[in-house]
C-alpha cells in the first residue's frame, strides 16, 4: 500500500501582480503546508513540508520517510519553479537539476543533469506549421549517439532511435522504430503502439453505460479483455479476463457523493479477495478532502488461508500554517 514517490511537478506562474493594484512581489511570511502519510503495511510515515517563496514564483519543498523509533531516512529537498527546479538527495549527496524555457516562439528547450552521475538529457520541442504538430530532439549527455528524433501529430507519434544490437561477434548501432497511432472507429478509439518488434494493439468502446476494452499483443497473442458496467451513477462493475492464463479479476464500487467510496474485489492470479472504505476523494489530493484529510480501510482475505486475513489501514492528513 506504500505510494511511490514521484517528481515534483513545476508549479505554474503566478497572475500579474498588476491585478492586486500594483508591480511589486509581495514578500511577506510564506505559508508552510505540512502533509503526512501513514500506511499500516509498511509502518513508516511519509512527511512532506513545503512552502511557496517569492510571490508563488518557486516552492521550496522538504520530504522524508520516518519509522516508530523517529528514525529518518531518504530525506530530499527540492526547490521547483516555472524555469527551473532542483532535486538534492542529503543521504546520497546528489543532484537533479532541471530546465525548461521557450528559446523562440514555438521552440522550447529543456535539459536535466544528475550532478553525481555526470550525465543527463537536452532536448528541443518544435512547433511544425501548427502546435498540434511537433518535432523532439533529445540527447544524452555525454552524448552516445544520434539524438533520437519523435514526431507528434494528432493521430500519434513516431519515434527514430539508434541503439546497440549485440552480434554474436560484436556490438552494432542499428535504427529503432517505434509509435503510438490512434483511430476512431465504430464508435471507439483503436490504439496500435509499436516497439521493439512487438505490437499491442487495443480497442475502446465507451458509452454512457458500459465500457468494453479488448487487447491483443503480437506475435506473442497475449489476449485480454476488460468490461465495465456502469448500473447507477453510484454503482459500476469491472472486470478483466486474460486468455492466455485464464485468470480474473472483479471489482464493484460504490460511491456515496465525491468523497466516500466503498469497493470490494477478488483477484484469481493471488487467491485474494478484498474490501476497502475511502474517506475523502481516491484520485484528488488531500486539499479537497473534508478536514484535509484521507482515509483507507482495506481487508484482505486470503482464499487458501482465511485465517490469515489482514486489515490495513492508510492515512493522510495536510495542515496549512
Amino acid at each position: 500500500m506504500a505510494e511511490a514517490k514521484v517528481d515534483p511537478e513545476p508549479i505554474a506562474a503566478p497572475a500579474s501582480a498588476a491585478a492586486d493594484g500594483g508591480g511589486v512581489l509581495r514578500l511577506g511570511r510564506p505559508k508552510l503546508r505540512l502533509t503526512s502519510e501513514y500506511d499500516s503495511d509498511t509502518s513508516i510515515f511519509l512527511q512532506k513540508v513545503s512552502c511557496k517563496l517569492l510571490d508563488n514564483l518557486a516552492k521550496l519543498k522538504l520530504s522524508f520517510y520516518n519509522n516508530g523509533k523517529g528514525e529518518v531516512s531518504e530525506p530530499q529537498i527540492s526547490f521547483i519553479s516555472k524555469f527551473f527546479s532542483l532535486q538534492y538527495d542529503v543521504e546520497e549527496r546528489d543532484a537533479v537539476l532541471k530546465t525548461s524555457l521557450a528559446i523562440a516562439p514555438g521552440v522550447q528547450f529543456r535539459a536535466a543533469h544528475q550532478v553525481k552521475a555526470r550525465q543527463g538529457e537536452v532536448s528541443v520541442v518544435a512547433d511544425l506549421a501548427t502546435p498540434a504538430y511537433k518535432l523532439e530532439l533529445a540527447s544524452a549527455v555525454p552524448s552516445v549517439g544520434m539524438p533520437k528524433a519523435t514526431f507528434r501529430f494528432p493521430l500519434g507519434e513516431v519515434s527514430l532511435e539508434e541503439k546497440e544490437v549485440e552480434d554474436e561477434e560484436e556490438q552494432k548501432s542499428a535504427l529503432s522504430v517505434s509509435g503510438i497511432l490512434k483511430s476512431n472507429v465504430l464508435n471507439g478509439v483503436c490504439t496500435a503502439r509499436y516497439e521493439e518488434e512487438n505490437w499491442d494493439l487495443r480497442y475502446v468502446f465507451k458509452d454512457e453505460q458500459l465500457t468494453f476494452v479488448p487487447s491483443i499483443s503480437l506475435p506473442s497473442n497475449v489476449f485480454s479483455c476488460a468490461f465495465k458496467r456502469r448500473f447507477t451513477p453510484s454503482d459500476k462493475l469491472s472486470y478483466w479476463y486474460h486468455f492466455d492464463s485464464n485468470n480474473w479479476s472483479a471489482v464493484y464500487k460504490h460511491t456515496v457523493g465525491k468523497d466516500y467510496k466503498l469497493k470490494a474485489g477478488y483477484d484469481s492470479e493471488v487467491r485474494l479477495g478484498w474490501a476497502s472504505i475511502w474517506a475523502g476523494d481516491e484520485a484528488g489530493k488531500a486539499k479537497t478532502a473534508p478536514l484535509k484529510m484521507k482515509v483507507q480501510f482495506m481487508l484482505q482475505v486470503p482464499q487458501d488461508d482465511i485465517k490469515s486475513s489482514a486489515l490495513m489501514f492508510r492515512v493522510k492528513k495536510r495542515w496549512d500554517i
